[in-house]
Protein backbone atom coordinates (compact mmCIF):
# COMPACT_ATOMS: atom_id res chain seq x y z
CA UNK A 1 0.00 0.00 0.00
CA UNK A 2 1.21 3.53 -0.81
CA UNK A 3 0.21 6.88 0.55
CA UNK A 4 0.58 10.23 -0.85
CA UNK A 5 -0.17 13.63 0.56
CA UNK A 6 0.84 16.86 -1.79
CA UNK A 7 1.18 20.07 -0.68
CA UNK A 8 2.74 23.53 -2.05
CA UNK A 9 -0.62 24.15 -4.26
CA UNK A 10 -1.41 28.35 -4.45
CA UNK A 11 -1.96 31.16 -6.80
CA UNK A 12 0.50 32.70 -8.99
CA UNK A 13 1.03 35.41 -12.12
CA UNK A 14 1.93 34.01 -15.26
CA UNK A 15 5.38 34.16 -15.45
CA UNK A 16 5.96 33.03 -11.44
CA UNK A 17 6.96 29.63 -10.32
CA UNK A 18 5.47 27.05 -7.50
CA UNK A 19 7.13 23.60 -5.88
CA UNK A 20 4.77 20.88 -5.31
CA UNK A 21 5.54 18.19 -2.56
CA UNK A 22 4.16 14.73 -2.13
CA UNK A 23 5.22 12.80 0.91
CA UNK A 24 5.33 9.00 -0.39
CA UNK A 25 4.79 6.37 2.16
CA UNK A 26 5.29 2.29 0.57
CA UNK A 27 7.44 1.16 -1.95
CA UNK A 28 6.76 2.86 -5.70
CA UNK A 29 8.73 2.09 -8.94
CA UNK A 30 6.99 4.93 -11.02
CA UNK A 31 5.87 8.61 -9.27
CA UNK A 32 4.05 10.89 -11.37
CA UNK A 33 2.20 14.36 -10.95
CA UNK A 34 -0.83 14.26 -13.09
CA UNK A 35 -3.14 17.38 -13.30
CA UNK A 36 -6.59 17.84 -13.93
CA UNK A 37 -8.53 21.36 -15.38
CA UNK A 38 -11.98 22.32 -14.98
CA UNK A 39 -14.16 20.09 -17.99
CA UNK A 40 -10.49 18.78 -19.27
CA UNK A 41 -9.65 15.08 -18.67
CA UNK A 42 -6.96 14.21 -16.05
CA UNK A 43 -3.22 14.90 -18.03
CA UNK A 44 -0.02 13.88 -17.20
CA UNK A 45 2.58 15.79 -16.89
CA UNK A 46 5.85 14.13 -15.83
CA UNK A 47 6.95 10.95 -14.32
CA UNK A 48 10.60 9.76 -12.19
CA UNK A 49 11.57 6.24 -12.11
CA UNK A 50 13.51 4.31 -9.41
CA UNK A 51 16.32 4.81 -10.97
CA UNK A 52 15.96 8.41 -11.28
CA UNK A 53 15.02 8.99 -14.89
CA UNK A 54 12.19 11.27 -15.79
CA UNK A 55 9.77 12.11 -18.70
CA UNK A 56 7.86 14.84 -19.22
CA UNK A 57 4.98 16.37 -21.11
CA UNK A 58 5.70 18.34 -24.36
CA UNK A 59 3.60 21.02 -22.55
CA UNK A 60 5.61 21.06 -19.96
CA UNK A 61 9.28 20.32 -20.92
CA UNK A 62 11.87 22.98 -20.15
CA UNK A 63 9.51 24.86 -17.56
CA UNK A 64 9.02 22.00 -15.13
CA UNK A 65 11.30 19.63 -13.20
CA UNK A 66 10.35 16.16 -11.60
CA UNK A 67 12.96 15.08 -8.54
CA UNK A 68 12.43 13.10 -5.30
CA UNK A 69 14.27 13.44 -1.96
CA UNK A 70 14.99 9.83 -1.49
CA UNK A 71 16.29 10.56 2.24
CA UNK A 72 13.03 11.98 3.08
CA UNK A 73 11.19 9.91 0.72
CA UNK A 74 9.28 13.35 -0.87
CA UNK A 75 8.69 14.23 -4.69
CA UNK A 76 8.79 17.54 -5.97
CA UNK A 77 7.31 19.18 -9.08
CA UNK A 78 8.72 22.74 -9.81
CA UNK A 79 7.28 24.35 -11.85
CA UNK A 80 8.49 28.01 -13.51
CA UNK A 81 7.55 30.54 -15.73
CA UNK A 82 3.71 29.20 -15.00
CA UNK A 83 1.36 29.98 -17.72
CA UNK A 84 -2.41 30.58 -17.04
CA UNK A 85 -3.24 26.57 -19.18
CA UNK A 86 -1.07 25.24 -16.40
CA UNK A 87 -3.78 25.95 -13.62
CA UNK A 88 -5.45 22.91 -12.40
CA UNK A 89 -5.55 20.39 -9.75
CA UNK A 90 -1.95 18.79 -9.20
CA UNK A 91 -2.23 14.78 -8.19
CA UNK A 92 1.22 12.76 -7.64
CA UNK A 93 0.33 9.15 -8.31
CA UNK A 94 2.81 5.66 -7.74
CA UNK A 95 2.83 2.39 -9.20
CA UNK A 96 5.58 -0.22 -8.53
CA UNK A 97 5.61 -0.84 -12.07
CA UNK A 98 7.30 1.05 -14.98
CA UNK A 99 4.42 3.35 -16.02
CA UNK A 100 4.01 6.71 -17.62
CA UNK A 101 1.27 8.64 -18.15
CA UNK A 102 -1.86 6.26 -18.40
CA UNK A 103 -4.52 6.76 -15.61
CA UNK A 104 -4.98 3.18 -15.44
CA UNK A 105 -1.17 2.28 -14.65
CA UNK A 106 -1.39 4.09 -11.39
CA UNK A 107 -3.27 2.10 -8.32
CA UNK A 108 -2.27 5.10 -6.01
CA UNK A 109 -3.21 8.18 -5.61
CA UNK A 110 -3.10 11.89 -3.63
CA UNK A 111 -5.65 13.97 -2.86
CA UNK A 112 -4.78 16.99 -5.02
CA UNK A 113 -3.32 20.02 -4.37
CA UNK A 114 -4.64 23.05 -6.52
CA UNK A 115 -2.72 25.40 -8.85
CA UNK A 116 -4.11 28.27 -10.23
CA UNK A 117 -2.14 31.17 -13.01
CA UNK A 118 -3.44 34.61 -13.49
CA UNK A 119 -2.45 36.07 -16.63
Amino acid sequence: QVQLVESGGGSVQAGGSLRLSCVVSGYSYSLAWFRQAPGKEREGVAVIWNGGGTGYADSVKGRFTISKDNAKNILYLQMNNLKPEDAAMYYCAATVQYAWFLEGHYPYWGQGTQVTVSS
